[in-house]
């Protein structure tokens, strides 16, 4: 028996805060990247990189009523010019599912979604929104969507101390549907491809959702000895290994 999806974690107390830190510091260090448009395989059952959907197919799952305001406030900002369905949405982006808000979809994916034949393109118009705004898009997008790949999640023991998990978006973070996706970006070497790690390429989405300090803290260890690499890159260098020919010595 051998151990799967081996990860190294960081733990530390938080300096002013009744908080203990966990960070996945593999996932961190490694050189994931976004990959939309650019080999993205979708999160539907069978791979479908000509949609250019992404993770969008579904909609975004809203975290709170705040969560919605915001969209619903910067959603009231776009244009014709970086919004596909801006005509089709009305004065209503969500749509009750259950106990969740959710966006609307239009053609089987997110609202906000602008589809391959859109004059700028496809990607997300909240996103394009801020950037021709000059802010950044996570100031306007659902935080659901600004978050992925990372996940916080925090715990409170019975003592009122406050545990707190930052790690990568697993299948299972979907829900059951999740272990269905044909393909999922953190499972793959193909979006390992990033020129920095991830704690520099998603400065800004980090420290948003642990703060400044936290974020200092967390760089000083991650900058200590040789890390361990991530499981889909260790998976890709097991397969370069197999196909190595071995040669024989000659007695």
């Amino acid at each position: 028996m051998r151990a799967e999806d081996v990860h190294d974690f960081i733990s530390f107390r938080d300096p002013d805060e009744n908080r203990t830190w966990l960070f996945d510091a593999t996932f961190l260090r490694s050189s994931w990247l976004c990959i939309f448009g650019r080999g993205c395989q979708g999160i539907y059952t069978t791979p479908t990189p000509e949609l250019s959907q992404g993770c969008c197919s579904m909609g975004a799952w809203f975290t709170d009523e705040e969560d919605v305001a915001k969209v619903e406030r910067h959603a009231a900002l776009l244009t014709d010019d970086n919004w596909q369905f801006r005509k089709k949405a009305g004065t209503k982006i969500w749509r009750q599912r259950g106990d969740d808000q959710t966006s609307r979809l239009v053609d089987d994916a997110c609202i906000f979604l602008n589809r391959p034949d859109f004059k700028r393109g496809a990607g997300c118009a909240l996103h394009l929104g801020a950037l021709d705004a000059g802010e950044r898009p996570l100031e306007w997008k659902p935080n659901v969507c600004w978050q992925l790949p990372l996940r916080l999640e925090e715990d409170t023991d019975g003592h009122g101390h406050i545990t707190s998990v930052l790690r990568e978006w697993k299948r299972r973070d979907w829900g059951d549907g999740g272990a269905e996706f044909a393909w999922w970006c953190t499972d793959s070497p193909l979006a390992f491809v990033g020129g920095e790690p991830v704690y520099e390429s998603l400065k800004d989405e980090i420290i948003e959702m642990i703060g400044n300090k936290a974020y200092a803290l967390l760089v000083e260890q991650l900058n200590r000895p040789q890390p361990l690499p991530h499981p889909a890159l260790r998976k890709k260098d097991k397969a370069r290994r197999s196909r190595i020919p071995v040669t024989p010595v000659q007695g």
